[in-house]
């Protein structure tokens, strides 16, 4: 995973260091297929919007949710590059990242699961936690130049 991120105001890097950080153990988890690892990344009223849209909130159905992902479908591998870390605030990170993923049995990714992941972070005295993560399918309507082009940079990482 490649980490192309950068900071603005004036926090500190190794905060935006974290905030990629979470991001990566989020990605590796599903790359896993661990639902507790994943759930437990996040705050315990933490959310996800899924790549269909479904809204998932709380840890413990986060947990549930996933776990049934993965034992009802053949989840793929995510690549990801990441475009931007941002801590707007003190204590509130915010990931932007763009997404492939390669099929279990496959070795090249599928342009059609590419996918835009924000993440936003908070910061607590034992460390970071998420509060919110969303997976946007990158099907960029009627522009397929943008879909290759995503899924040429996330191949280079391959």
């Amino acid at each position: 995973m490649n980490n192309d991120s950068h900071t603005s105001g004036t926090a500190s890097a190794s905060n935006a260091e974290a905030v990629g950080e979470i991001y990566r153990k989020l990605l590796d988890a599903w790359n896993r297929r661990s639902a507790a690892g994943m759930a437990e990344l996040f705050e315990v009223d933490g959310n996800v919007v899924g790549f269909d849209g479904s809204p998932v909130n709380g840890r413990g159905e986060i947990e549930s949710t996933m776990a049934a992902i993965f034992a009802n479908h053949p989840t793929g591998a995510y690549v990801a590059k990441i475009r931007e870390v941002r801590l707007p605030l003190p204590g509130v990170g915010i990931v932007r990242a763009i997404v492939g993923m390669v099929p279990q049995d496959g070795t090249d990714i599928n342009p059609a699961v590419n996918a835009i992941q924000t993440l936003v972070a908070v910061r607590h005295d034992d460390g970071w936690r998420i509060a919110l993560f969303q997976n946007t399918p990158a099907q960029f309507h009627g522009r397929p130049e943008m879909v290759a082009q995503i899924t040429a940079e996330l191949r280079e990482l391959l």
